[in-house]
């Protein structure tokens, strides 16, 4: 059985793939075999390539445990969602965080303030 540590938001993927060091830097340092996407992360991801340059990023992607949504999932997010006023994907994202009991690894603190919601870890922060 896989025990896994996080949940990676598309937000931590989608600055890696930007170029941004401290997102490189945290994916660099993640056992993958213990670090989760979700299916929505995954999409998200490929809807920035064209089809040429999606093999690139189904590489790095596959390499994480993909983690789906069943009705627990979507019924979880729907109560976050009502709770917090999150975005569906957002609330799905948190929904498969609490269900796993994994960390959510975003940079999001507009809507996921680590102080309020103890399932966030934020990696890095970007500076304006």
């Amino acid at each position: 059985m896989i025990v896994l540590h996080r949940l990676l938001d598309s937000v931590i993927l989608i600055d890696h793939f930007n170029g941004i060091p401290e997102a490189t830097a945290f994916i660099s340092g993640l056992e993958p075999g213990r670090t989760a996407i979700s299916v929505i992360s995954y999409a998200e991801i490929l809807v920035g390539f064209s089809d040429a340059d999606a093999t690139t990023a189904k590489a790095l992607l596959n390499h994480y445990e993909l983690l789906h949504i069943d009705l627990a999932i979507a019924e979880k997010a729907a109560e976050l969602r009502r709770q917090h006023g999150w975005k569906l994907p957002d609330a799905f994202q948190a929904a498969l965080a609490l269900h796993h009991h994994i960390k959510l690894c975003t940079r999001n603190v507009k809507d996921f303030s680590p102080k309020r919601h103890p399932f966030v870890e934020i990696p890095y922060q970007l500076r304006p």
